[in-house]
């Protein structure tokens, strides 16, 4: 199947009084329709700076942007502003990570949503106000008809999350980027927007870009996951490939932080120790090397991302340990945590 979304060796810097930041460095992957991408990382490994990067969120004087982003047979990266217009919210929607911030507070909900529609269609007020109602009631709103002349203070930050999708979805775009959709939600309204995402996705092989540094969450509905650290994509492969089969030493201590049912309670969950590089001036080699316990002299060059695992060359990764060693590190049990250095 042919990708709707095809990003490849993307970059992007933005130019400060210390110099340029390399926010985003050689970042490659598809998207397959009826896809759910999910990339995960700390904060600042550049997660939202490439899902803004798509749709030319982040255009401005002091920023370069490298590489190839194709919607369909459509190169879209350099488009004029005009015709990325055309592009994003029609074809290609976002929902933003703070809803409050994302909605105008001093204008009604309805009337938001009327302004997208009719920006994009041929309407009348009156049908884009009916197809606002028909949204809110699709995404589990009560009461539509009242709730559309109602301002975003007068919704809970689930119901404003919602409103959000509903707008995203408005004018039934082939790719939805969702950054941090459940941050700031509590566990029942996560679940809530969660099980919202993946009924369009199979309902409508509506291909997602999941933007979040919840790993529970990312196990709850992506098909696919891409690990981001400092810039760049550190391994790449089936949501089974990253919890049950984890190639980069970063991913162990991901998944190393998490309470797990299955093993005793610890006194302490595991972290990774140090700091992320600073990507005014990244190293040389293995961005990773300087917080990683299983550094060797070889991690001053900087891998590729490639396969070395056996399988079906689908699930890459960028370090130098051979999988012999990685399994031997990881411990037969599967247990995984970086220790201490």
């Amino acid at each position: 199947m042919n990708p709707i979304l095809a990003v490849d060796d993307l970059r992007v810097g933005f130019a400060t009084e210390d110099g340029v930041v390399r926010a985003v460095d050689g970042v490659s992957f598809a998207l397959a329709p009826g896809e759910i991408l999910a990339i995960v990382g700390e904060s600042g490994s550049g997660k939202s700076v490439t899902a803004q990067t798509l749709i030319g969120l982040t255009r401005a004087p002091n920023t370069t942007i490298e590489g190839s982003v194709r919607f369909g047979d459509r190169e879209i990266n350099g488009l004029p502003d005009d015709d990325l217009r055309d592009i994003r919210g029609e074809h290609i929607a976002m929902v933003f990570q703070d809803p409050m911030t994302s909605l105008n507070p001093v204008y009604r909900v309805g009337d938001q949503m009327t302004e997208m529609i009719r920006a994009h269609r041929d309407v009348s007020e009156k049908d884009a106000r009916i197809r606002a109602v028909e949204l809110l009631a699709l995404v589990g709103i009560p009461s539509p008809e009242r709730r559309v002349d109602q301002y975003p203070h007068e919704f809970s930050g689930g119901m404003r999350q919602r409103v959000m999708i509903a707008m995203a979805l408005s004018l039934e775009p082939e790719v939805l980027i969702a950054d941090e959709p459940t941050t700031a939600l509590d566990v029942t309204v996560q679940a809530q927007i969660l099980r919202l995402i993946d009924r369009f996705n199979r309902e409508r092989q509506l291909a997602v870009v999941l933007i979040t540094h919840d790993l529970g969450v990312v196990a709850e509905v992506a098909d696919r996951v891409l690990v981001m650290y400092a810039g760049q994509i550190v391994e790449d492969g089936t949501l089974d490939d990253i919890f049950y089969n984890p190639q980069h030493p970063y991913t162990w201590g991901l998944l190393g932080s998490l309470a797990r049912l299955d093993q005793p309670r610890p006194q302490r969950l595991p972290q990774i120790a140090g700091l992320p590089p600073s990507l005014l001036d990244p190293p040389a080699g293995c961005r990773f090397a300087a917080r990683c316990p299983h550094a060797f002299d070889r991690c001053t060059q900087m891998p590729s991302l490639e396969p070395r695992s056996a399988g079906t060359g689908g699930h890459l990764d960028r370090c130098w340990l051979t999988p012999a060693q990685k399994s031997a590190l990881r411990g037969v049990d599967g247990r995984i945590g970086l220790g201490s250095r």
